[in-house]
């Protein structure tokens, strides 16, 4: 057992000094001059299609699709496309693509940015024919199904890896809209909330630049990997799951835990636990239900629907995710 441990804190210090080494050599970000959010005003989020969600019922993919490159690196098969009207999409299969479309949509309603993201239940990728992981997902006539396409706009300056952003060091520290992104993690049980100091294993936070006028750009904080969502969080692979209904409603109850005078207490576990769970305050709930608590149950369904959550997946989902919506609202007003 001794060795065991010695040898876990071994590799946790090896990455540490891996991860640190690799940001300092990579250098500042490129973000002289812009703006920086993390957040913006979702307006009336009772009206929101989630159906369609960050991409809106027009931005969806239109076939034909024309294969581009495969992607070697991640955890899950991806190829890039180009559809009809000449935009580049990323497109991966696997056990996260019902949770991240979900997901997305849930964080864009509660005003946080999120890439335009659909799930598309079938289709062919035309010169699809020279794969290695992607082959299991595409047959021989080029053609899939359970896909999530995901907007590759050239447009936008990404900054991933070394130069995404960590839940202790951004603009946003201590602010209602952070820990407010925190609890929708915990909402949705996305236990994946590695960041820049795992950049060994892969950040799953970026910084998207926009330019809104010759003059202006915005540098837009964001999660670019909710694929651990949607089932049982936890600290090990024994303990978590993603996109499964039973373990996510089971959960459900031990949630909110209670409160400890200003702060609020979760049950949640993760890839870094106390980032996303410490130093929750009351008022940092109270803000954030003035969002997710206006969510109607009809606009869940739409969205669970729109992503591929079967009949039997519906009901469990939205009434598991009522029910931590009423904790916070319970927790938030007491």
């Amino acid at each position: 057992m001794a060795a065991v441990v010695v040898i876990a804190v071994s590799l946790r210090l090896t990455r540490r000094v891996l991860g640190s080494y690799r940001i300092a050599r990579a250098g500042p970000r490129p973000l002289l001059g812009v703006r920086h959010r993390l957040w913006r005003d979702p307006g009336e989020v009772a009206r929101l299609d989630l159906a369609a969600g960050p991409g809106g019922p027009g931005g969806a993919p239109r076939p034909p699709f024309q294969f581009v490159e495969e992607h070697l690196t991640g955890s899950q098969p991806c190829v890039s496309v180009r559809d009809a009207k000449g935009r580049r999409w990323r497109v991966k299969w696997g056990k996260e693509v019902n949770a991240e479309t979900f997901a997305v949509r849930v964080a864009w309603a509660c005003g946080y940015f999120a890439e335009a993201t659909y799930f598309v239940p079938s289709g062919s990728i035309d010169g699809a024919d020279t794969l290695t992981r992607a082959s299991a997902c595409i047959d021989e006539d080029c053609r899939f199904v359970d896909a999530r396409f995901e907007l590759d706009d050239p447009g936008v300056l990404k900054l991933f890896e070394e130069h995404s952003w960590s839940w202790t060091d951004n603009p946003f520290v201590g602010t209602h809209e952070l820990n407010g992104l925190k609890v929708v993690l915990m909402l949705l049980s996305n236990w994946d909330n590695k960041d820049q100091r795992d950049v060994v294993r892969g950040s799953n936070t970026a910084i998207f630049v926009h330019r809104l006028s010759r003059w202006r750009r915005e540098a837009r904080y964001l999660i670019i990997d909710w694929g651990g969502s949607m089932g049982r969080w936890g600290r090990t692979v024994v303990t978590r799951g993603r996109w499964d209904a039973g373990g996510f409603a089971a959960q459900t109850p031990q949630f909110v835990t209670g409160a400890s005078g200003d702060f609020v207490r979760f049950g949640y576990a993760g890839q870094r636990t106390n980032d996303a769970s410490g130093e929750i305050r009351v008022d940092d709930v109270r803000w954030l239900c003035r969002y997710v608590g206006r969510l109607r149950d009809d606009q869940l369904r739409a969205a669970l629907k729109a992503s591929g959550a079967t009949d039997g997946e519906v009901e469990p989902f939205t009434a598991a995710l009522r029910s931590r919506i009423s904790q916070l609202q319970t927790i938030s007003s007491s």
